[in-house]
Formats: structure tokens, sequence, C-alpha cells
């Protein structure tokens, strides 16, 4: 399936069904991360039921700390 993230259109598995997959499959499941989802921000507790189709368009936004 082919999705946009970020801006860039990605070829991710079709086996990846939910967002939360999704976040699995890009490394990120463990960090704190924002989820646009089609222009709608999507809350954390949504990430595991919320279905992914070819053509989304997601922005992810994770937090990097530094010093």
């Amino acid at each position: 399936m082919t999705v946009t993230i970020n801006g860039e259109k990605q070829m991710v598995p079709d086996t990846i069904g939910n967002v939360q997959q999704l976040l699995e499959y890009l490394q990120l499941a463990d960090r704190i991360v924002v989820v646009e989802i089609n222009r709608d921000i999507l809350q954390k507790d949504r990430h595991a039921v919320t279905k992914l189709k070819d053509g989304d368009t997601l922005e992810l936004v994770h937090f990097v700390g530094g010093g």
C-alpha cells in the first residue's frame, strides 16, 4: 500500500492495517508521537482502531530531547 508520510510517498506492507502497526513498523511505537491522518489529529487511544488505506496522508511529529 502507498501512503504519504510527512510529505513523502512510501510503500508499506499491506499487512499493516492500522496506525499502531504503522508506528511499530516505523519504530516509533515507543515514542511520544502526534499523528495526523488526512488532516485530522488522531488521539493516541485511537491508533489501534484507526484503519489505514491506500492513499492516506499522515503527518507524524515526534519529539527528540537534547541539550
